[in-house]
């Protein structure tokens, strides 16, 4: 299996890629790891992609513009 990568590598605080959602330690041991753990990692990279992009409970939803208080 090919590495994830896009080529859009950015670590959050977290050191999770904000390109592919791989983990700093699980893209330094990418080439180590067998078939079966890659495809384990691929599926907790998408989950980590989807709640990285999940809008913030403290905005609305339209548009993910802060309430205006009045």
């Amino acid at each position: 299996m090919e590495s994830p990568c896009v080529r859009l590598c950015t670590l959050n605080e977290d050191d999770m890629c904000l390109g592919c959602g791989r983990l700093l330690n699980e893209i330094t041991s990418w080439t180590a790891y067998s078939e079966e753990r890659r495809v384990e990692i691929i599926k907790d990279c998408v989950r980590r992609i989807q709640m990285v992009k999940m809008p913030s409970p403290n905005l609305p939803l339209e548009k993910n513009k802060p309430v205006d208080e009045d």
